[in-house]
Parts: C-alpha cells; sequence; structure tokens
C-alpha cells in the first residue's frame, strides 16, 4: 500500500478551479493591473486533483493561471488555508494576491520558470 502526495511551491488553476474573473489576461495586457487592485481580497480555489502540500499557511507561491494546458505566469499569491478532502483526493483552499506581474514580467517569468515548453503560453 503506498501513497501519493504532490508538493507545489506554485498555485497553478483553472477557471472551473476558481481562477479569479477580476483577472483577465486581454484587460491586464491592455491596460495593466496593479497589485494594489487586490490589496486585502480573498480568492478560493477548489478541487485541484490529487493532494497537494504547501509550506505551511501563510505562505508565498508563484500565482499561474492553466488556460487550456498553457500556463500564464500572474505573480504571487499569499496561500492562507489549505482543505484536503482525502476520500476525494483534492486540495482546495484560500489565497491572496501579493504582487501582480507587468505583462513584461509575465513573459520573462514564463521563460524562466516553465520549462516544457509545451505549457508556455506567450511562447507559441
Amino acid at each position: 500500500m503506498g501513497s501519493f502526495i504532490e508538493i507545489n511551491d506554485t498555485l497553478q488553476i483553472t477557471k472551473e478551479q476558481g481562477w479569479p474573473d477580476e483577472l483577465n489576461l486581454e484587460k491586464h495586457l491592455k491596460a495593466p493591473y496593479n497589485t494594489e487592485d487586490f490589496k486585502n481580497k480573498i480568492f478560493e480555489f477548489k478541487d485541484k486533483p490529487k493532494i497537494r502540500i504547501y509550506k505551511l499557511p501563510p505562505v508565498r507561491n508563484f500565482l499561474v493561471e492553466n488556460r487550456d494546458g498553457r500556463w500564464v505566469c500572474w505573480g504571487l499569491c499569499l496561500i492562507t488555508e489549505l482543505h484536503h478532502d482525502n476520500l476525494k483526493e483534492m486540495t482546495s483552499g484560500k489565497f491572496k494576491i501579493i504582487k501582480i506581474y507587468t505583462p513584461e514580467e509575465m513573459k520573462q517569468a514564463e521563460q524562466i520558470t516553465v520549462s516544457d515548453k509545451e505549457l508556455r503560453y506567450f511562447d507559441r
């Protein structure tokens, strides 16, 4: 008998898992958001497959939007709560946005942190 636990430094979520409607890539590329736009807002994510472990909350992680299998590096988030459903093997939680990258920083972060070129959103 064994178990599988995923250890993460990145919160990578889809719209279905709770990607915030407030973070719209097309709008951000035209008129960039500011980190202050999200100060004190708490967002939720849900139903990430597998039991995922982060350092004990609150902990800083990279914030990545999964758009049809491609990753958009948005900035940094602070995970404030984690919940594990061990029967369904799902992870959910809450987070705050603590840094929003400029569009240029998003592209740089993608080049630095997303090693699999097939996952890169801007590098296609």
